[in-house]
């Protein structure tokens, strides 16, 4: 029953997918692509931007909501993400520090060295936590906030100084419009990454149980503690260097698939990248014939999407969640 509902989820992903194909503000129908005349132009555009775009799509959404699943285990709260941590400002930091002292590195490096970055925020967003005595269900997510309203204002602050507004922007928000052909594979990473997280699933849901639970359990801690936070450090860092952050997808898809399936990482980590891959096409879509020709990029959607599924959320489950 379960391998039939994931092929069900797995077959509509696919029909998004081609829907994603297909939509554009050049001619891709299976006429333009059989036409002997068009079909080199038609053939072009699949191979150049609209295979990329799609495969963009898929795999930032199955990443981003797998990052958001492991911030939540670890930290052992629901309303816990990469945009809710400071992990995003912390990323957009390092990549403009990158951009002012090494503008001509490689993607890779500026990936590496935002990575860095990200997973120095939340290490000082963990660290910061344990400081704090009491702590309510909405106390950490608005830590995280302060934190990454900080960082951002500091980013912010240079990113004027030194006429990078602009960039800062690109950054912070997802925009799939410039996704083409040798611009997207970094994201290949993120799919490797997603693969490693399900491995080591069992234990990271282990982890999200508390240190002593798992210490008696044999499981170094602090160890697959490390391990989630490169994850999503590295997942970040990759998806803001490539597209821009796509906001709340690692908050709310956790949730709804908890609400659903329980704690198990390891059985609801594959809804949760189906999911996660469904809701990012299905926003870019509608960020695409809501004003066709032109696009309304996809991180507006996502949080008008987003921040409503996430108050929600907050009316209706907030101790369920807790």
């Amino acid at each position: 029953m379960i391998v039939k509902r994931l092929l069900l989820a797995a077959t509509a992903v696919t029909i998004l997918a081609l829907i994603s194909l297909l939509i554009g503000a050049g001619d891709l129908s299976l006429s333009a692509l059989v036409t002997q005349q068009e079909g080199q132009y038609a053939t072009q555009i699949l191979l150049i931007s609209r295979i990329p775009r799609t495969l963009a799509l898929i795999l930032a959404g199955t990443a981003m909501a797998a990052a958001g699943t492991i911030m939540q285990m670890l930290t052992r709260n629901r309303f816990v993400e990469p945009s809710t941590a400071g992990t995003v400002e912390s990323a957009s930091l390092g990549l403009l520090i990158v951009t002012l002292f090494a503008p001509e590195a490689p993607v890779i490096v500026k990936m590496l060295i935002a990575a860095g970055f990200a997973l120095a925020g939340t290490v000082l967003f963990l660290r910061i936590l344990e400081l704090v005595p009491l702590r309510s269900v909405l106390t950490v997510p608005l830590v995280g906030i302060m934190l990454g309203g900080i960082i951002g204002a500091i980013t912010t602050f240079f990113a004027y100084r030194f006429d990078l507004l602009q960039s800062l922007n690109a950054w912070t928000t997802s925009d799939f419009s410039g996704v083409l052909r040798g611009r997207y594979e970094l994201l290949w990473v993120t799919f490797a990454l997603t693969f490693m997280a399900y491995l080591a699933a069992d234990r990271l849901t282990l982890a999200g149980m508390g240190r002593d639970f798992a210490t008696n359990l044999g499981l170094r801690y602090h160890g697959i503690m490390s391990f989630g936070l490169i994850i999503v450090a590295m997942v970040t860092a990759t998806i803001v260097v490539t597209v821009g952050m796509l906001p709340f997808l690692g908050l709310i898809v956790p949730n709804v698939v908890s609400l659903i399936m329980g704690d198990n990482m390891h059985r609801s980590l594959p809804w949760i990248a189906l999911l996660g891959a469904g809701l990012v096409l299905t926003c870019d879509i509608v960020g695409r014939v809501a004003y066709h020709p032109y696009e309304i990029p996809i991180g507006t959607i996502m949080g008008i999407v987003g921040s409503g599924l996430f108050l929600l959320l907050l009316l209706k489950g907030r101790e369920r969640l807790a």
